[in-house]
């Protein structure tokens, strides 16, 4: 009878659906996408999966589906892109009442040079989140602090890849987590 119990249960595991993260990404140049890619690379863990869409194309189905929404803006005068705003919009229009409730969410962003706003930037995003009932996940530093998401000041280099999959892998393991 244990026997039967413990095959059961580990059928129904795993037969489990994947938990789903949406990466939501503007990006002009291909820096903000380039981040994206890394990021999907670190949260590419098993019982996740991952997609990207560029923001202009998320459909309110994407949104609904994911347990999970990561967003990707470079930064506009020390604010998310006009194309990141109608999403967060759209997001607010789509979810409904419950809005983001037992969802995670977070942000990436890339700017022209380190001054440029990109705290600002995540900031504005992740106040929309929280305005959304989101769970926001942040990053983590190499010594341990906590960070408002991964950034990179013109193409991602080594280090900034390094931070974006490090992201990754913690936001997938704690969407995961929450979910499940």
């Amino acid at each position: 009878m244990a026997k039967l119990l413990l095959c059961l249960c580990i059928s129904i595991f795993a037969s489990a659906e994947p938990v789903r993260i949406l990466i939501a990404v503007h990006s002009q140049t291909g820096h903000t996408r380039a981040l994206a890619e890394a990021i999907r690379a670190g949260a590419a863990i098993e019982g996740v999966e991952v997609a990207i869409r560029n923001a202009e194309e998320v459909k309110a189905e994407d949104v609904r589906a994911a347990a999970g929404i990561l967003i990707g803006t470079p930064v506009h005068w020390q604010t998310p892109s006009a194309e990141t705003k109608h999403l967060l919009d759209r997001m607010g229009e789509w979810l409904g009442k419950e809005f983001g409730e037992g969802k995670t969410a977070g942000v990436f962003c890339t700017s022209g040079s380190p001054s440029n706003g990109a705290d600002l930037t995540r900031l504005s995003v992740i106040a929309a989140l929280l305005s959304q009932r989101f769970v926001v996940i942040g990053g983590t530093l190499d010594g341990g602090y906590g960070s408002l998401g991964p950034q990179s000041a013109g193409a991602p280099d080594a280090a900034a890849g390094k931070d974006a999959r490090a992201f990754g892998a913690r936001f997938a393991r704690l969407t995961l987590k929450l979910k499940r």
